[in-house]
């Protein structure tokens, strides 16, 4: 009887063994469903040569102005308002009205991607508070938004190619 004793002793120890070490070992299916962080957007390095169109204004649905930009070897080649309308001022008027939406019509002088960038980082160490945000197949910016205190700017870019 007693040698039964032992028996089951020394097998209740194995399954308690058993136990311990199958509890402290991982699977590799663990590592497959671990989360994963979103994958960050490639650096982008200033093609010599694209084009884009260029919204500004923060309501993308109503923008103060877009406008098509070409780049060619790191400068803005030409430029076009996509959204400039045929109204003009009266001969009398003294100042322009703008278009017929009753905006101010203020042109803005295109600038290269880069340039934007350099844009937003000038006005961040200056103490400004700056968003971007980029493509996550090539890396280009698709919007900044800058605010130095005065109410945020904001930079939306579209139809990037090469």
């Amino acid at each position: 009887m007693r040698g039964d004793v032992v028996r089951v002793q020394w097998a209740l120890g194995g399954i308690a063994l058993l136990a311990l070490v199958g509890g402290c070992t991982s699977s590799s299916d663990d590592a497959k469903t671990a989360p994963v962080a979103p994958a960050s957007p490639p650096a982008w390095t200033e093609p010599a040569a694209y084009s884009y169109v260029l919204a500004r204004g923060c309501d993308a649905a109503t923008p103060t102005g877009r406008y098509q930009v070409d780049v060619k070897s790191g400068a803005v080649a030409a430029s076009k308002r996509l959204d400039a309308t045929s109204a003009k001022p009266s001969a009398g008027g003294e100042a322009d009205l703008g278009p017929a939406t009753g905006d101010t019509g203020e042109e803005i002088e295109a600038f290269t991607l880069k340039e934007l960038l350099e844009m937003a980082q000038t006005a961040a160490d200056d103490g400004g508070q700056v968003t971007k945000a980029f493509d996550n197949a090539d890396g280009h910016p698709v919007k900044v938004t800058i605010d130095v205190g005065s109410g945020p700017e904001c930079w939306n870019v579209s139809d990037y190619k090469l």
